[in-house]
């Protein structure tokens, strides 16, 4: 890895590390956590289920956040919904809000701790770089959807009718008036610009501790011009835990695939525009005194 890319270590017990302790390495049986059997699953699970609850905790948040600030700002019988002009002033006050709550679950001690996913796109692309073991990588997938559905179920049950009719319809994505088709291009578009960004940051020392800020931005910006193509997801768990509940599938599958094609696209473009195409870690934000799960560039130190 390049010096010039990577920020510097320090030497710190990173890589596995806790406060308590150090996490036990993998024991070779299990392949490197490499998906040989079912032992590997089971180490996953005991050593790093703290991670997988803090990744369902955190899609779950920003699922109750979207709910309640769109039935705010949305339902036609909110007083704030008719107190601001128009839909374009909504769109963007809605971004700035989910892009707050983006920016906070990053930053937040869980969201340091688990990478901060909170999308299974974003945690397919770390997985294809080589920085998610594939047993963790299917463990984080399955709490980001479970999480984000529970957190929608809450607000249905705390808002009711409100949330869950016309026109909030548990904040579902679905395409606009342009069709499936662009809502695809669209939804492929904005999850390749958004993990580029990612990427780049992340894996630039002057601009890593950022990473969350920018994605904020990058997020209510999209909210503001693009949700009226596609409804601004992005996250495959994210549209599934609005879907499930609701029972509206409508060109679903654009949300199974717009979003992962992006961001898998965003890691060979990353390669290009890199000359060191390493990646440092699976963390938007890295933090040396909470552990890592991952296979961890901050925790090798420099010759």
């Amino acid at each position: 890895m390049s010096a010039a890319t990577l920020p510097s270590p320090r030497p710190s017990p990173i890589a596995g590390a806790t406060g308590e302790g150090v996490l036990p390495p993998l024991p070779p049986q299990v392949g490197e956590g490499r998906g040989e059997g079912d032992h590997a699953a089971l180490w996953s699970l005991r050593h790093h289920w703290p991670e997988y609850l803090m990744e369902a905790w955190g899609l779950g948040t920003f699922m109750v956040s979207a709910g309640v600030f769109g039935t705010l700002l949305f339902h036609p019988a909110s007083p704030v919904a008719r107190a601001v002009p128009g839909p374009l002033a909504l769109r963007a006050l809605m971004g700035v809000l989910m892009g707050l709550t983006a920016v906070a679950l990053i930053y937040s001690p869980w969201g340091r701790q688990s990478g901060a996913h909170l999308n299974p796109a974003v945690t397919l692309t770390f997985l294809r770089l080589g920085k998610v073991r594939p047993w963790d990588a299917l463990f984080y997938v399955l709490a980001q959807a479970a999480g984000g559905t529970a957190g929608v179920l809450l607000v249905a049950a705390a808002l009711g009718p409100f949330f869950r009719e016309p026109p909030v319809a548990y904040v579902a994505t679905v395409p606009g008036g342009a069709g499936a088709a662009v809502a695809l291009l669209a939804e492929a578009l904005i999850s390749l610009v958004l993990m580029t960004v990612i990427l780049l940051a992340t894996n630039t020392p002057r601009l890593a501790r950022l990473t969350g800020v920018l994605a904020g931005l990058l997020l209510a910006l999209f909210i503001t011009v693009e949700s009226p193509l596609s409804g601004t997801s992005m996250n495959p768990a994210r549209s599934l835990a609005s879907a499930l509940p609701a029972g509206l599938w409508q060109a679903f599958w654009i949300y199974l695939v717009g979003p992962p094609l992006g961001m898998l696209l965003a890691a060979d473009l990353y390669r290009v525009l890199r000359r060191s195409p390493e990646v440092v870690c699976a963390k938007l934000v890295h933090h040396t005194h909470r552990r890592c799960i991952f296979r961890c560039g901050y925790a090798t130190k420099e010759p």
